[in-house]
């Protein structure tokens, strides 16, 4: 039962995500154009649908890891999924590897597959738009030697898939680059808090998820992290196609 609670959460997660942090600025580091948080906004939205428009296929090997903690026990489970993208069937995953807790591997972690395969396919009420969020400039701040505008996002309307927190947006390309977020509403009166991190890297011509770390905390005792490890794309686009790793 314990683990049907827990899981519940990881069923909110969208891998679309969002960031947050102060701000600081480096020293050296070029200072990003003075611009509104709705211009920074319609900014990002031109960047995401050309990406949408250039990215044709992927594939990537993952690597997730769920870790409980609770009632003087510890608990973990390990998986290997082969994601793959196509731009006229969308996102699709096979599992090649898995270890560890049985409760885990099925309440946790296949379900976070299965929600981002969800989420994909209804990415409208989900996507991090002005029909979503109501956007705040917070300042900007230098992440990896890039200036980067630092937002605070909040929901016009309280759901357990959307999110509150800060978003990092690259002020040079206005990709998303970093979130740091909780959930608008908690999935389950069993969870007392959950916290979402998510970075995000370049990969030739497109920026995609690097890494993300979600933690949830139980409210009769015990916590529960979940890690993703978006390993090496290989890409194939109308305009390139590369691979790195993370």
């Amino acid at each position: 039962m314990l683990f049907q609670l827990v899981s519940n959460r990881f069923l909110a997660i969208p891998l679309l995500l969002l960031a947050g942090a102060a701000w600081a600025q480096a020293p050296g580091s070029p200072a990003p154009a003075n611009l509104t948080s709705a211009q920074i906004v319609a900014q990002m939205e031109r960047h995401n649908q050309a990406r949408t428009e250039g990215l044709k296929q992927y594939k990537s090997l993952r690597h997730y890891q769920v870790e409980y903690r609770g009632f003087g026990t510890t608990l973990a489970a390990k998986m290997e999924v082969e994601a793959s993208y196509d731009a006229s069937s969308g996102k699709s995953f096979r599992v090649v590897a898995q270890s560890g807790s049985k409760a885990l591997l099925e309440k946790v972690l296949k379900r976070a597959v299965d929600s981002e395969k969800e989420a994909s396919q209804n990415q409208g009420s989900t996507a991090l738009t002005p029909a979503n969020y109501r956007f705040h400039l917070a300042g900007s701040e230098d992440l990896h030697g890039r200036p980067a505008y630092v937002l605070d996002v909040e929901p016009l309307v309280p759901s357990k898939f959307l999110y509150r927190g800060k978003i990092w947006v690259d002020a040079a390309e206005f990709a998303l680059v970093k979130i740091e977020v909780e959930p608008e509403k908690n999935p389950s009166f069993w969870i007392s808090r959950t916290r979402i991190r998510q970075t995000f890297a370049k990969t030739g011509d497109f920026w995609l998820p690097a890494q993300n770390r979600s933690e949830t905390k139980v409210r009769i005792g015990g916590t529960a992290v979940l890690t993703i490890d978006y390993g090496t794309y290989q890409i194939a686009s109308s305009t390139s196609s590369s691979s790195t790793s993370y």
